[in-house]
């Protein structure tokens, strides 16, 4: 049951909202253009507002109904946590479109929210504040998502989901490896920027 589960959420979190939106509205392949992502930042930087808010409820809802389910129906928080990186890792590797997604970072927030509600607003707060200081929205995902361990740690001293979140965290930070690139050299793209194509 768990292992379906498990697989279940994987597939969930597989369905590549930005690629199906994006292909359906422009008929253009959003992994041809820009990052190469289909999350909701490539899209954005593609289509504007009107896709990307679509395409960032759905990857959050992708990581939330996992953990949800497992918590409330199966009363399993340890499967929760599996679940979401199954989610997270089908985001990044969806198996419908050639396992090439996007990052994984709207699909774990997703997830966070539901596990620390408190701790999720301190994330969403510090990404704001941090791409208004610096426009650079990889290295406000990735700080958000690095604090978040620690502050889970503080409001439920839960060791163990500390643990897990960190876990996604650096299947998170892999796939950001080009952005942490381009920001040492001072290439990466910052927030509001278009894309040409």
């Amino acid at each position: 049951m768990k292992i379906i589960f498990i697989l279940m959420s994987y597939l969930i979190g597989a369905i590549p909202t930005g690629y199906l939106l994006v292909k359906m509205t422009t008929r253009k392949d959003i992994r041809q253009v820009g990052s190469g992502s289909t999350g909701s930042t490539n899209v954005l930087r593609y289509g504007g507002w009107g896709m990307a808010v679509p395409v960032l409820i759905l990857d959050l809802f992708k990581g939330f109904l996992p953990v949800f389910l497992a918590i409330k129906w199966l009363a399993d928080p340890r499967l929760a946590w599996l679940a979401l990186a199954a989610a997270v890792v089908g985001h990044c590797y969806p198996v419908y479109i050639k396992f090439k997604g996007g990052k994984g970072v709207a699909t774990a927030l997703g997830g966070f929210l539901y596990f620390s509600p408190q701790a999720f607003i301190l994330v969403v707060i510090i990404i704001v504040l941090m791409i208004a200081l610096f426009r650079y929205v990889s290295l406000a995902t990735l700080t958000g998502l690095l604090v978040y361990p620690l502050l889970l740690a503080c409001f439920q001293h839960d060791s163990l989901s500390a643990a897990a979140s960190f876990l996604i965290f650096l299947l998170i930070a892999s796939r950001h490896r080009n952005n942490i690139k381009r920001l040492f050299r001072g290439e990466e793209r910052k927030f509001g920027e278009k894309l040409n194509g």
